[in-house]
């Protein structure tokens, strides 16, 4: 869904760097994977198809934080009438 990211931390010679990837068109959401050492993380299109692509190696990720998209941001409370 458009607007989810996902934050990397991962751990560098000058201590540590974050990267970031976002979701940055409707239909498209991102995925995460591990395996084999290797943490990857994936924009994804409607169909499957990958549009970004960042890997990691797991023995240097420090944290990884999904932030999912606000459902009701498009939605708006039933306003109330006062008499």
């Amino acid at each position: 869904m458009k607007g989810d990211r996902v934050e990397i931390v991962v751990a560098a010679d000058d201590g540590s760097r974050t990267y970031e990837i976002v979701a940055t068109r409707a239909g498209r959401r991102v995925e995460i994977t591990t395996g084999r050492g290797v943490v990857e993380v994936v924009e994804v299109t409607r169909s499957g198809e990958s549009v970004r692509t960042a890997r990691f190696m797991a023995s240097r990720v420090l944290a990884l934080v999904e932030h999912p998209a606000d459902e009701n941001r498009g939605s708006r409370a039933p306003s109330e009438t006062g008499s």
